[in-house]
């Protein structure tokens, strides 16, 4: 005789799907707040070093305005060294068709297209409204897909924004809905300030209308709910979540962020197939690396757990 599973329970080896995926940010979102910028050189053999470990995918850099956002300079050098296999696996930040141009001049296939849920960041962060953002979708999107390319939907501040405070979710998924983002290969649901809840991110994946295409979570560990809010995305349907090494990063344009979501810390939650205790001390070790070169300080806690004493665990390099 089986016993019933209770409808409103989740059964245990089914909470983490295996086909949801880390995308590492560390190039991108996680060098945006650093005081020093990464020579061109360096973050190539990081993409490779990465690469390399088995993070299926990542985000090497930016559109930004070097002059607004200095470490993302550089970002069409980094696409342009690559090989066209890497950048099958890579990420571009863009905010408008131009950007898209540009980008896909330099050789980048696959781009991420961003704007925010409410009007203030969406001036402060691009200078734009939120409905011209979305109006100017469809250009980037031909642009992208004539040159064989895929594009993300991103929704920044899709939970609570710097200036106005709660995003209502409705406008999050009406964003989703709209006819004229329709064509977006993924949808990134972002908590940009890192203040969501688990039950709050879950609630709003498992309702967003995404259709076939994949949810993507980008969080913060801004209030110490980074890996919590990704496991609970991935249970209301995300098929990927982003990280960062040793938690690096934040938005330069949100009052309150901090660093993403440590990519050691979700690799460590989610035991993909690739992850062996060789490939976290890599892991661990790249990450303390570029803290050292950048002067800043780990937030990741599964590098500190891995710096323990506690030899017996087999994750612990000592």
């Amino acid at each position: 005789m089986t016993t019933a599973v209770p409808r409103d329970v989740t059964p245990r080896g089914d909470v983490i799907p295996r086909d949801a995926i880390l995308r590492d940010v560390t190039l991108r979102d996680g060098l945006q707040l650093t005081g020093k910028t990464l020579d061109v050189a360096t973050r190539v053999e990081l993409v490779r070093t990465l690469l390399a470990a088995g993070i299926p995918e990542l985000e090497i850099g930016s559109m930004a305005r070097p002059d607004l956002v200095p470490p993302m300079a550089g970002s069409l050098d980094v696409v342009g060294a690559l090989t066209p296999a890497e950048l099958d696996r890579c990420w571009i930040w863009v905010a408008t068709p131009r950007h898209v141009e540009k980008a896909v001049a330099a050789g980048a296939k696959n781009v991420q297209y961003c704007f925010s849920a409410s009007d203030a960041h969406n001036k402060a962060n691009i200078g734009r409204l939120t409905e011209d953002s979305v109006a100017a979708m469809p250009q980037a999107v031909e642009i992208v897909k004539e040159a064989g390319g895929r594009i993300q939907l991103c929704i920044a501040t899709s939970f609570t924004c710097p200036f106005d405070g709660p995003v209502d979710p409705d406008r999050v998924r009406g964003i989703v809905a709209d006819p004229r983002t329709a064509d977006a290969d993924d949808v990134v649901l972002a908590d940009t300030l890192g203040q969501a809840y688990p039950g709050q991110v879950r609630e709003l994946f498992a309702t967003a209308p995404a259709g076939d295409r994949r949810l993507v979570f980008h969080g913060h560990d801004t209030w110490g709910m980074g890996v919590a809010n990704s496991l609970a995305a991935i249970e209301g349907g995300a098929r990927v979540v982003d990280g960062a090494l040793a938690g690096l990063g934040g938005c330069p344009f949100a009052p309150g962020a901090s660093g993403n979501t440590a990519t050691e810390d979700l690799l460590f939650a989610t035991r993909p197939d690739y992850l062996t205790p060789a490939a976290l001390a890599e892991l661990v070790r790249t990450g303390e690396a570029l803290l050292a070169e950048l002067g800043e300080t780990s937030r990741s806690k599964t590098a500190q757990g891995a710096r323990s004493k506690a030899d017996a665990f087999e994750w612990v390099i000592g």
